[in-house]
């Protein structure tokens, strides 16, 4: 059995060497740029000469192209801001080494953020479908948080993957902006309107649920700036939604931050 690990970037320069290194185990690595313009490139070629530059086809567009670049019986999916640790490693080998018995498998993560890893507001163990049999497996197109659908059953390894999320928390309000323009747009396309008094709502029942209910105050004041940023997003994927759904919002975005 052979394991592809497949990992799409843009301007990765900053963490492609160590998620590379962290796969360096895999019998094939495939990257597929969609336009970098530092040294991403120039770095990968040091570990695969398996790299393709295709235009931004949607984090599940891409993802999928990805996926067809590949040629082992199992692959995992790895983002170019995640690390595999040397005791997910060993679980992956011993799974692809047996061949299954599954057709797929969770594994958790460790999300951290300046640095610091985030153990509430449900960001642990923040389980994601990644290893998994290449013929049984696909991404589901949509517009932001693609997942890998497997027709088959699906277990659960133990080791977390380490996401690096943000390094701060800018970053982290600037792609929420962005993912929350994606997440109206799919729900635009979906058929699905506004309902009045959501933008008030909504993100009140966000922060309370992960400020209080998920335990966010035992992060201190990053666990409520933490709340406030999600409950922030809320607001704006329920504004843009509004905004889409009377026309008056640009309904196009460039490529991923």
């Amino acid at each position: 059995m052979r394991l592809s690990v497949t990992v799409i970037a843009l301007n990765e320069e900053a963490n492609i060497v160590p998620c590379l290194e962290s796969v360096r185990f895999a019998d094939e690595i495939v990257v597929v740029d969609s336009g970098s313009t530092d040294r991403t490139l120039e770095l990968a070629r040091n570990f695969t000469d398996r790299i393709f530059s295709i235009d931004w086809q949607g984090f599940a567009g891409t993802k999928n192209f990805a996926l067809e670049q590949a040629s082992g019986e199992w692959v995992f999916s790895l983002d170019a801001d995640e690390r595999v640790p040397e005791g997910l490693r060993q679980e992956i080998l011993e799974v692809v080494k047996g061949d299954g018995p599954l057709a797929a498998y969770r594994v958790p993560r460790k999300n951290y953020v300046s640095g610091r890893w985030i153990k509430h507001l449900g960001w642990y163990p923040d389980y994601t479908l990644r290893l998994f049999r290449r013929s049984q497996g696909r991404f589901r197109e949509r517009e932001v948080h693609e997942e890998v659908e497997v027709a088959g059953s699906v277990g659960f390894l133990h080791t977390p993957l380490e996401h690096y999320s943000y390094y701060n928390l800018s970053e982290y309000a600037a792609r929420q902006d962005r993912y929350a323009r994606l997440a109206a747009r799919e729900m635009r396309n979906a058929g699905r309107r506004p309902f009045p008094g959501e933008l008030l709502w909504r993100p009140a029942l966000t922060f309370f649920n992960l400020f209080v209910l998920k335990l966010g105050f035992l992060e201190g004041a990053l666990g409520l700036r933490l709340a406030l940023q999600s409950s922030r997003y809320n607001f704006l994927k329920y504004h843009y939604l509004r905004e889409l759904s009377r026309g008056v919002a640009k309904d196009t975005f460039g490529p991923r931050v």
